[in-house]
């Protein structure tokens, strides 16, 4: 069974950003079915290090859009951002160190974290996404 299962109302209405989030859902499910397999250390860091690259690469497209499209609330989502990967940093860290965490608890507060703000603040960016027209999208048309 899924740590993350996908359900149509984790979908934002950007076709870009809901296929990331996709993508990372099935990382994330990927990480926590190796887990339960016994992974080796060594696969899970691997794993690991794919997932939060792809975040990461995931938030710079997003604040691309964000800042392109004069978002209003581009500061505070990219403030969640950066305070996910330091807060990811600082656990997988402690993971390494073999401190009191454990890669479940890694797994998730990653589920827990993409679902609320898939939710909550991508949702919120879709909307203003969708109902505010890009400046390209104007290019071309006859008035």
């Amino acid at each position: 069974m899924p740590l993350f299962i996908w359900e149509d109302r984790y979908t934002v209405g950007v076709t870009e950003i809901d296929e990331h989030h996709r993508h990372l859902v099935s990382l994330l499910n990927k990480a926590y079915q190796d887990f339960l397999h016994h992974a080796s250390p060594s696969e899970l860091n691997m794993l690991f290090h794919e997932l939060i690259d792809y975040a990461t690469y995931h938030f710079s497209f997003e604040e691309e859009k964000m800042q392109a499209r004069q978002y209003p609330e581009t500061t505070a989502h990219k403030g969640e951002h950066d305070e996910f990967v330091r807060r990811v940093v600082e656990m997988h860290t402690r993971y390494q160190h073999r401190e009191k965490i454990l890669f479940l608890e890694i797994l998730c507060f990653l589920q827990n974290w993409l679902s609320h703000h898939i939710l909550e603040v991508d949702a919120d960016l879709g909307r203003f996404l969708t109902a505010v027209p890009s400046k390209t999208a104007d290019r071309g048309k006859c008035i």
